[in-house]
């Protein structure tokens, strides 16, 4: 076995590891369980970082991969492998994964009051928040925390999609335990959800679109085991392994000619079809969407893990290496598959539908939650559209700024809640209007926090996120897809309008209440990742930007900067064709980027509110601001269902 192979297959074992260990023998000691959690994620990215060096120095990576599996399930005439797999794709993941873990690892010590007494409230109530002191369950929570992150890289690196599912899975539990993970704390408004409903609904949602993408991988397991099958196949049939199904030319036209279940629909879309359920659950896209802003319950780094480094990436990672079979019997130019039709329609209204939502919310992090929900509906359009290399793309820069987002929220609320303990004052802490001035209370969280609203918003040329909207766009725009085209321009003028919504009500002006008179910056720990994803959110986009855009494109291709889309399209059969510079999508993307910073200036941010000021929009808007405000009433329409 190779050393990148070996590597390899040690990735997901220390959190793996990290976790027996805290729950055996450390959980006494919050000191050694935190260092027992860090200490492996590390070890983690510090393989990750080696894998990915040996793949960006392999000639001709792509063609040539690292891929190793042993057999592990007999099933008859042939076995079921378990296996790990690094081409192209596989190495500009865990490039983002296991470093952004690791930041929210060490965010976590600060975040749960680690060096702070335990407050003798918080020891007889177990399972609620904690007031002022160190969370009780310390220990517990870094546990739980490294298990997910074992789920997310098994995922990442596995060769198959049995391996991938488990992986997967894994996700789904953690999340659950994560969510509820403050399980006691109750509300006095009874229409609030509680932690514990909130777990219950993220794990009955998803395992809608699980149930259904399950449906999907028997199908294709069988699929794999006719005997036309084994004869193009050989003795990966019945292996469910992605290089002998996605990478196997002859075996993908056998999918596209063979009829399914469904009159008319070949057996390829189908199979497609039942994948992208699981997506739609996993990455909560309409009409499955309602698990993921509830899931803001649970502890803001679980937020960060949830948005940023696993649980909805993976929906979004697994349709991009699940491509080739989206769209067999595609080709660009032609018409769409059907998987990809429902990837472009889905994808593309799920993002307006979110980011019209995300307009009127009050909750700093709700705000982040729905604009989760509408960036992945950017990457589903994306790959419905046959953008495979721009939805990879995005969905890594998106990884960087989004993490920084929550991980400064839960910054923000850790200083108001700071200064409703000192000021005695009982108020909701993630209400945006119950701040206001923190600019000047927490430096460090304001300018980090600010770098990521504008990555989010593509603010042009010097962030991460403009390059990946941008070409996502323009993906769009070249391919002629004009409603998709128009349905994501509208959507990044309101994500633009909504990042500049929530910086005014939370950092600009005069604090609103005396919670954020008194709030003060984090401790390092909490600080220290903000600066770091920061560089990310910024310097991650430079590897993306195209050859042919004018005077940048060439000066980063001068230095070999800019190759990932050479490199990411060699994880595919051909490489797929770059769109040519067009100075439309361009404007347009400029447009909505600063236009909808500007509107949102001009609402929330020359005249800075004051306390018990209603919204601005509240008025105007009429009872449109309350549709939007009751998201448009699905949690009630569930609820009656």
């Amino acid at each position: 076995m190779r050393t990148e192979e070996l590597f390899t297959w040690l990735i997901p074992v220390p959190p793996l590891l990290s976790f027996f260990l805290i729950w055996l023998f450390t959980s006494r000691s919050k000191t050694l369980s935190h260092t027992v959690a860090i200490g492996a994620m590390a070890v983690s990215w510090v393989l990750s970082l080696a894998v990915v060096l040996y793949a960006l120095t392999t000639e001709h990576f792509g063609k040539t991969v690292f891929a190793s599996s042993v057999p592990w399930l007999p099933t008859g005439d042939s076995a079921l492998n378990m296996g790990v797999l690094v081409d192209p794709l596989t190495a500009a993941m865990l490039f983002f994964v296991p470093l952004t873990c690791l930041m929210i690892f060490i965010y976590s010590v600060g975040y749960h009051n680690y060096g702070k007494p335990l407050d003798a409230h918080d020891a007889s109530q177990p399972g609620a928040p904690a007031h002022n002191g160190v969370e009780p369950m310390y220990s517990r929570f870094f546990a739980f925390l490294s298990l997910f992150a074992f789920g997310m890289l098994t995922l990442v690196v596995a060769d198959n999609l049995l391996l991938m599912f488990i992986g997967w899975e894994i996700m789904g539990l953690c999340s659950y335990l994560l969510i509820g993970f403050w399980y006691a704390r109750q509300y006095d408004d009874p229409k609030k959800i509680t932690p514990r409903q909130a777990a219950v609904k993220a794990f009955m949602t998803t395992r809608v679109g699980d149930v259904i993408m399950m449906l999907g991988i028997v199908y294709l397991y069988f699929a794999t085991t006719t005997d036309k099958a084994k004869e193009i196949l050989g003795l990966a049939g019945g292996t469910l392994s992605f290089r002998a199904i996605l990478y196997n030319e002859e075996f993908l036209k056998y999918l596209v000619s063979q009829p399914s279940v469904i009159v008319g629909l070949p057996l390829a879309a189908l199979i497609g079809l039942l994948l992208f359920a699981g997506a739609v659950g996993k990455s909560a896209q309409f009409p499955l969407h309602v698990w993921l802003p509830d899931a803001m319950e649970g502890p803001t780094p679980v937020s960060a893990m949830i948005h940023a480094a696993t649980m909805v990436s993976a929906g979004v990672y697994a349709m991009v290496r699940m491509f080739p079979l989206l769209s067999a019997g595609w080709h660009e130019g032609g018409p769409l598959t059907a998987p990809m039709m429902a990837m472009g329609v889905i994808g593309s209204f799920t993002a307006l539908f979110a980011a019209t939502i995300a307009v009127t919310q009050r909750d700093v992090k709700k705000v982040l939650a729905y604009s989760t929900i509408s960036q992945l509906g950017y990457m589903i359009a994306a790959l419905g559209i046959g953008a495979y290399v721009a939805a990879a793309f995005h969905l890594i820069t998106h990884a960087f700024f989004k993490a920084l987002l929550f991980l400064g929220s839960g910054s923000v609320i850790h200083g108001v809640e700071h200064g409703a303990h000192h000021s005695q004052e009982h108020l909701d802490p993630q209400d945006m209007f119950n701040m206001g001035g923190l600019r000047k209370k927490m430096p460090i969280t304001f300018w980090t926090f600010l770098i990521g609203g504008l990555a989010l918003s593509g603010f042009p040329f010097i962030t991460a996120g403009f390059w990946s909207k941008d070409e996502i766009l323009g993906d769009a725009f070249a391919n002629g897809q004009w409603i998709v085209f128009a349905t994501l321009a509208i959507s990044a003028l309101l994500t633009a309008f909504y990042t500049m919504r929530q910086i005014s009500l939370t950092f600009l002006g005069e604090p609103r209440t005396q919670s954020a008179e008194h709030a003060s910056e984090t401790p390092w720990t909490v600080t220290t990742p903000l600066v770091i994803l920061a560089f990310f959110a910024i310097t991650a986009g430079y590897v993306g930007v195209p050859e042919t855009f004018p005077v940048l494109g060439p000066l980063l291709q001068a230095i070999h900067f800019n190759r990932f889309h050479e490199f990411v399209g060699g994880a595919l059969l051909e490489l797929p064709a770059a769109a040519a510079f067009n100075v439309w999508p361009l404007l347009v993307s400029l447009f909505v980027a600063l236009g909808g910073l500007w509107l949102g200036w001009m609402v929330y941010g020359r005249n800075p509110l004051t306390a018990g000021q209603a919204d601005p929009l509240a008025r105007p808007l009429g009872p449109i601001y309350t549709l939007l405000e009751n998201k448009y009433y699905f949690d009630e329409l569930y609820d009656f269902t």
